[in-house]
């Protein structure tokens, strides 16, 4: 359950076509899992013209989550999530090595909320290029 919740999260931090509606959507899915650590990752991103440059471009952003690590021996638990991040465009693809490491605590289950988990301290640890190869 802590796995999924952090895959989940991430996915729909990280998942992103390029329509300003869609990524609203799916922030405004992913922050009542989170402390203000995510909401300031998006804020920065945001600032930076990250969300903006996606849509007018036409990049649609895609995480494949490859594993996650939880500690639960240590309460609050540790976790690491591992991914391949995609920023598909028209001519192109870029693929990336992700990594993220979070805390988290249990609080209520929620509709919002499900696993009744809070990710705290939200960090990207890696995201790292691959490389680019041409579409056909």
């Amino acid at each position: 359950e802590v796995q999924d919740h952090v895959a989940r999260f991430n996915g729909l931090l990280l998942n992103l076509s390029p329509s300003s509606e869609a990524i609203r959507a799916n922030i405004d899915r992913a922050l009542p899992m989170s402390d203000r650590s995510a909401y300031n990752y998006w804020q920065d991103l945001s600032e930076q013209g990250f969300y903006q440059r996606l849509v007018q471009a036409n990049i649609t952003q895609q995480m494949v989550v490859d594993s996650v690590t939880v500690d639960v021996s240590v309460y609050p638990y540790t976790a690491r999530c591992y991914a391949h991040q995609y920023m598909i465009r028209e001519s192109n693809i870029t693929a990336y090595e992700f990594e993220s490491s979070c805390r988290l605590i249990e609080t209520e289950r929620s509709p919002v909320n499900p696993h009744g988990l809070m990710i705290e301290k939200f960090n990207v640890v890696r995201n790292e290029s691959l490389g680019t190869r041409q579409r056909k």
